[in-house]
């Protein structure tokens, strides 16, 4: 394994909302504190116009990979709000990883 188990791990995903769905995407976020298992915290920030990411602290990689079907069903209960991000990305642009270094 390339990560230890005591290293947190941050996933982010960048969306784009069809227009007037903005609150139906952040609405369908407001329970994930408690669906999404082994997430520390999360937060969503807003990049541009309908333009989001969402940046989420994990307790480490395996807990992150383990809410991956609970990630899926979350963004299947939205799915409908977001516009294909183009270049064959589909709907979303998921990356995570494990923290290599913490800066502060």
């Amino acid at each position: 394994m390339l990560w230890e188990k005591t290293v947190t791990a941050f996933n982010a995903v960048r969306f784009r909302v069809k227009p007037g769905r903005d609150q139906e995407f952040l609405d369908a976020h407001k329970t994930i504190g408690a669906t999404w298992p082994g997430l520390l915290h999360a937060s969503i920030i807003k990049t541009g116009d309908r333009s989001y990411c969402i940046i989420a602290e994990w307790q480490d990689m395996d807990a992150c990979i383990e809410a991956r079907p609970a990630m899926i069903s979350t963004l299947n209960s939205f799915r409908d709000t977001l516009e294909d991000l183009g270049n064959g990305l589909g709907v979303t642009d998921p990356v995570a990883g494990p923290v290599i270094s913490s800066l502060k």
